[in-house]
């Protein structure tokens, strides 16, 4: 049957619960359990890897009783799989629910087809209720699952003529303040920020999200920095409030040795519960992960200014050697957005869309 107005609004609570929780390996997930009449009778969230999932949650603060035939709302289908805990299907199946009403299908081959697994055990299911919020809450999450790797933002600041610093290596600041705001509040959203040495030794930066006021974001992303040569003692990004991440061993100026070590470290990262990785540290870094076909989004900051060559004709182009030869070759995108930030604007891309 349709799902009521009651269990509507439960839905709603459940996703409210989910954002409880942490942003992980393991998703957001939040629970209400109805009565038969459509009261609250307990709710629940997953509060991180190996602890109960919300089904689980919610159902070990009810008696036995008061469970059976009860309605359980749930944001994410329940799961099918035994790993650190057990399957919430069957943990619903012998509490006795009679009703599962869920917004988001597992899309995991081993964690998914618990809606089936209830179904075929005589409950009642119905799947798709608030989906689109639900897919919102869970839209990183869903992408690493199907990924495989965490979601990638590539972004770069640079001039109108495609530079990204000056002669002398220096490029503090090339866009203005509102445009370096909207940086901070995205690299709050992220979960791991990725630099090169080369910038991390250039510019010292601190790697962290920060408001116009100085003031730190509550969420931090892990700091990342990518190169052979080892981060000073006293570089900005040691005061970091995360730990710092390095990775070395790869000539990242070489097309496919610093591509293999932006793939790897996808992988490594995503097994930490990293779902979003904001890449930001230099033309060398982004052109691995854009050669590597690893962006899935890129931001460009667009300067209204001009550098050129220095006078013994150095060059800072924002982005390097992408494999491109011929124009045949080049990378084309497609433009999401454009957005105006004070002088400067932003430019939005996905990679382009394949029939």
């Amino acid at each position: 049957m349709a799902a009521t107005e009651r269990e509507q609004q439960a839905m709603r609570r459940a996703l409210t619960l989910a954002r409880n929780g942490p942003r992980g390996v393991n998703p957001q997930v939040g629970a209400v359990i109805l009565s038969p009449a459509g009261d609250t009778l307990a709710e629940g969230w997953h509060r991180g890897a190996g602890t109960p999932h919300a089904e689980v949650d919610a159902l070990s603060q009810m008696s036995p009783d008061a469970v059976r035939g009860a309605t359980a709302v749930v944001t994410l289908e329940p799961c099918n799989h035994t790993g650190r805990t057990g399957p919430c299907a069957q943990a619903l199946l012998e509490a006795g629910i009679a009703r599962v009403v869920y917004a988001v299908d597992d899309p995991g081959a081993a964690s998914g087809g618990g809606g089936a697994h209830l179904r075929a055990a005589g409950v009642d299911v119905e799947s798709g209720l608030l989906a689109d919020e639900g897919a919102a809450l869970l839209e990183s999450w869903l992408t690493v699952q199907r990924l495989g790797r965490p979601h990638v933002t590539v972004k770069w600041a640079q001039s109108l003529d495609g530079r990204a610093a000056a002669s002398d290596g220096t490029s503090q600041w090339i866009t203005g303040p509102d445009a370096r705001a909207d940086v901070h509040r995205r690299r709050s959203e992220a979960d791991a920020i990725v630099a090169g040495i080369g910038t991390v030794l250039a510019d010292d930066p601190a790697l962290t999200a920060r408001r116009a006021d100085g003031t730190l974001f509550e969420h931090q992303p892990m700091p990342v920095v990518l190169g052979d040569r080892i981060v000073p003692e006293q570089a900005a990004v040691r005061r970091h409030p995360r730990a710092l991440l390095q990775r070395s061993g790869a000539n990242l100026f070489a097309e496919h040795e610093g591509d293999a070590l932006a793939d790897s470290l996808l992988v490594e990262l995503r097994d930490a519960g990293v779902q979003r990785v904001f890449v930001e540290g230099g033309p060398t870094i982004a052109s691995a992960f854009l050669r590597a076909g690893l962006a899935d989004e890129v931001l460009v900051y667009l300067a209204p200014t001009l550098i050129g060559y220095g006078p013994d004709g150095t060059d800072h182009p924002a982005v390097r050697m992408l494999g491109v030869e011929t124009i045949a070759q080049q990378r084309r995108l497609d433009i999401a957005a454009i957005e105006r930030l004070g002088d400067d604007l932003l430019i939005i891309a996905t990679p382009e869309r394949t029939a």
